[in-house]
């Protein structure tokens, strides 16, 4: 319950920002142009509202709803989501939206967009430029990567250290690399020393969309960091520091030990018939770079009281950066481009079976927050949502900006406004629509909830 309400409170609160930053562009660009605004509220209200205020002296009136999944503001002279047809049969006034050339329209619709898409920026600066970046080196992981059975069907093993898609070097594992690579002919990996060549199918994406663990992660090695008295490693001379490399002649990694050493306890029975002590084990290990090896008898448990060390920049190829204040806006752009670039890239597959299962609601949107209060995730899935709530406003869809900016484009080119009526049933289309795919979405969180 309360891994629930840490989640709902960070997209509450991340949700509120980008909804106040969006709405706040077509308002200021709006103002700009001494265009009225109506009405600015923080959510949907519709049959009543949570909470309103009008200024004294003021044409705005300043609202939070009770619906969490949007807001709007209501501009005058605009066919919008509160479907004010009869303020458009009246006489047009200069303070209305109408009234205004089609450039001003264009500034004021695409303000929410622009608003949108600068605040991500910006956060990803001050990301960079407070926590600094930090990423795994792909090529430098000493075990190299686990990965999934639908990897592991179309060819990768376990232990392969991935090097690049197409020739194109991986550089860190993120969202890229995973569209790097199954949107690759041919994948090389480093295989047992040796490199080798992985090729990818065309459905590769639409399979790895379909699974529910992750396509691969990183083989850590067993590092210790603490051994306690008397315990059988202590016995057998382990110290801190230690890293195993192999059990039984085998080698292996953290994971390769636990799994090991379960499988160990399991078939207990059966080896001790084919007379194998299970509980016996020789470990090799590095120590100061010289290699060695002891024996030890776990306990009833098949423990042998030790500690592993799980600091990753201790454990694996970590590159660190820090930015100045300056250094850090350059290095934000080129982050913020980089992930409009790739999401941009990803919507492809939303059209097809998998990518349609896929589509989820608020449910999905909050699993994206860590369980536990960070900063610095926070923020960054903020800039990330900020970055698809800017490009899917700016899609040709009646009721979103795009669809407004689609019409506005016709009457610039076709010198015409369309008709008032016109309007009214491209926006009820639209919001037809969207309602549609946000039920839907949700639906598709409900299914993944129970089933």
């Amino acid at each position: 319950m309360e891994t629930f309400l840490i989640r709902a409170l960070q997209l509450i609160m991340s949700l509120s920002l980008l909804v106040i930053v969006h709405e706040g562009g077509h308002f200021l660009f709006a103002r700009l142009f001494k265009v009225r605004v109506e009405k600015f509220c923080l959510f949907f209200d519709p049959w009543f509202t949570l909470f309103k205020f009008k200024p004294k002296k003021s044409d705005t009136e300043y609202a939070v709803g009770w619906l969490p999944v949007g807001g709007y503001v209501k501009i005058a002279g605009m066919i919008d989501e509160s479907m004010d047809t009869e303020q458009m049969k009246q006489p047009e006034q200069p303070w209305e939206f109408r009234s205004k050339p089609a450039w001003q329209r264009l500034l004021i619709m695409v303000g929410g967009v622009l608003f949108n898409f600068l605040l991500a920026l910006f956060i990803y600066s001050m990301i960079l430029f407070a926590w600094g970046d930090q990423y795994i080196k792909v090529q430098e992981a000493p075990l190299g990567m686990d990965f999934n059975e639908t990897a592991k069907a179309v060819g990768f093993q376990d232990g392969d250290i991935l090097l690049s898609a197409d020739n194109v070097p991986f550089v860190r594992y993120d969202g890229d690399m995973l569209s790097q690579i199954a949107d690759a002919r041919e994948v090389s990996v480093l295989r047992e020393g040796k490199k080798a060549s992985v090729y990818i199918p065309e459905d590769m994406m639409q399979r790895l969309m379909a699974d529910s663990v992750r396509f691969a992660s990183f083989r850590f090695p067993y590092v210790i960091d603490s051994v306690m008295v008397n315990s059988p490693a202590a016995q057998a001379g382990i110290q801190p520091g230690d890293s195993i490399i192999a059990l039984n002649g085998a080698p292996i990694s953290f994971s390769d030990f636990k799994q090991t050493m379960a499988e160990r306890k399991k078939n207990a029975e059966t080896l001790l018939k084919d007379s194998i002590d299970p509980r016996l084990i020789t470990l090799t290990y590095v120590r100061g770079g010289v290699t060695d090896t002891t024996s030890l008898r776990v306990d009833s448990a098949y423990l042998m009281g030790v500690t592993a060390c799980v600091t990753t920049d201790r454990l694996l190829p970590m590159v660190k950066k820090e930015y100045a204040f300056f250094e850090s806006f350059p290095a934000g752009v080129s982050l913020g481009v980089k992930t409009l670039k790739g999401y941009v890239g990803n919507m492809k597959y939303l059209f097809s079976k998998e990518g349609a299962k896929q589509l989820g609601g608020f449910g999905t949107i909050g699993s994206i927050f860590p369980a536990t209060w960070d900063w610095h995730q926070f923020w960054y899935m903020t800039a990330f949502l900020s970055i698809i709530l800017a490009f899917m406003n700016i899609l040709p869809i009646p009721a979103l900006d795009g669809g407004h900016v689609l019409f506005l484009f016709y009457e610039m080119i076709a010198r015409r406004k369309p008709s008032d009526k016109f309007m009214e049933y491209a926006q009820m289309t639209g919001m037809v629509l969207l309602f549609g795919l946000l039920i839907w979405a949700n639906f598709n969180d409900i299914l993944r909830f129970f089933f």
